[in-house]
């Protein structure tokens, strides 16, 4: 008996941790080792700040905009009972440095131009200026020369801008000294004249700097609605990652004072299924040291949704013999992933979730048997054209339920999904039934990617 294939289309819109506003769950957290903080470009006509982070091997550049540095509880020290430092502060008082000298439990920044050509700029030199700060304390720059004699470079204390002429092929460390805990905006520029005697400039950049340990918690996920049937994910993300992932979920129904622990959801992920009942009910979640996430609120639609209606993608292959039918729920045919997040190694952003149900009906009398794959032959875009291939998705199948009858099985683990693979098939005698399929995602894109939505087609095809 001759079978005909059906194809179901289901969008996949990928919230990656690189995408805009870049400060948000997905930027980097730089705590330990080198980096250039302070890394001058000029590309294109274009004098550019970039954060060279020489943290993971390869080093990567990044953009200022999606970095956070973090100055280690660590780095706490008191101010020396020398007159030399008695910028710094009266003696004893608490500080937090990053010392001019490689500590290998924190960070060492610095700056750099040794990516510009000479010959480019007038006098071979660029101006540096720290041109405000934002935050709880003061800040210094500060370094010394061979014979511990320090210099100031940059000060808040006694106002700025402050600036500094950094010449072509230099490589720096300076002491970068904080007098509180807690956020911090530093804003810098960076400005030449080109020989031809053209100014170009950065203009202001900031730059984030969380000193301590504070930490915030936040949900992401929720979508401003959902029709009671879907799949509602919930993601704790936390700003900057800390080393705790041992999480609690609490939800508070309308009309109750306190919040409830949802037993047994300690993940960073809770998934659950929208209903009228849970209308506006609050949620929230927490870590064991006790920070806790402002509340979100759920909004359930009546079950059609919006004036929806379901509406299934059917191969038919005879009027008298059933049918082989591949559906999903309106509501499930668009799967956004939470914001990726940097791998332990620091070489590739990451980030995974369910495929969402997808069920097979098979009514045909013959009971052939079935296979059902998945493909993502066009990659992956952005609006704006950034792009990467369907191979950097991969998944992990899964049954949910079968008919009893049924003898259906998973697909094996697929670690892309350029080319197709398959996400579950039941042999011939025994696919006659519903079976729900789904699967785990899981995206892995290089560091480099650039940052951006990127949304593709998985296309589901059933034989």
């Amino acid at each position: 008996m001759r079978r005909r294939a059906t194809a179901l289309k289901a969008a996949l819109l990928l919230l990656c941790g690189l995408a805009a506003p870049a400060h948000a769950a997905g930027a980097v957290v730089l705590s330990q080792g080198h980096t250039d903080a302070i890394d001058i470009r000029y590309t294109n006509g274009a004098l550019q700040l970039r954060v060279n982070d020489d943290t993971v091997s390869p080093a990567v550049s990044r953009a200022v905009e999606d970095v956070t540095f973090q100055v280690l509880p660590g780095a706490r020290t008191e101010v020396p009972g020398l007159d030399a430092f008695a910028f710094l502060g009266a003696p004893g008082t608490p500080i937090w440095m990053l010392p001019q000298v490689q500590d290998p439990a924190l960070l060492w920044p610095g700056w750099n131009t040794t990516a510009l050509a000479s010959g480019t700029f007038r006098d071979d030199s660029i101006r540096l200026s720290l041109v405000g700060v934002d935050g709880p304390g003061a800040v210094t720059v500060f370094d010394t020369s061979s014979l511990g004699a320090p210099s100031v470079r940059f000060r808040t204390a006694d106002g700025l801008p402050d600036h500094l002429d950094v010449p072509v092929h230099t490589h720096a460390h300076a002491s970068w000294v904080f007098g509180a805990t807690g956020h911090y905006t530093l804003t810098w520029r960076a400005d030449a004249v080109l020989t031809d005697g053209t100014a170009v400039s950065t203009g202001p950049i900031d730059y984030r700097f969380l000193v301590g340990d504070a930490r915030s918690l936040a949900v992401t996920g929720l979508a401003e609605s959902y029709p009671a049937g879907q799949t509602v994910t919930l993601q704790a993300v936390q700003t900057p990652q800390g080393p705790s992932t041992d999480y609690r979920w609490y939800s508070r129904r309308p009309g109750t004072d306190a919040f409830t622990e949802l037993p047994g959801e300690t993940g960073a992920a809770y998934r659950f299924t929208a209903t009228r009942a849970l209308g506006n009910t609050e949620y929230q979640v927490r870590l064991a040291d006790g920070t806790t996430s402002a509340p979100v609120t759920l909004h359930v639609t009546d079950d059609q949704g919006s004036g929806g209606t379901q509406k299934s993608v059917t191969a038919s292959i005879d009027a008298t013999a059933g049918a082989l039918v591949i559906s999903v729920l309106p509501a499930d045919r668009a799967v956004v992933l939470p914001p990726a997040a940097l791998s332990p190694a620091g070489d590739r952003w990451e980030t995974g979730g369910a495929l969402r149900p997808v069920t097979v009906t098979d009514t045909r009398a013959g009971t052939p048997g079935w296979s059902v794959s998945g493909q993502v032959s066009g990659g992956f875009r952005t609006a704006d054209g950034a792009s990467f291939g369907g191979e950097h998705l991969g998944w992990t199948p899964s049954l949910t339920s079968q008919g009893a009858q049924q003898g259906a099985v998973a697909g094996p683990v697929a670690s892309g999904l350029a080319s197709g693979a398959l996400l579950a098939s039941a042999p011939a005698g025994a696919g006659r039934g519903t079976a729900k399929l789904d699967a785990q995602l899981r995206l892995s894109v290089p560091t480099e990617t650039a940052a951006g939505t990127y949304t593709g087609t998985l296309t589901l095809t059933a034989i």
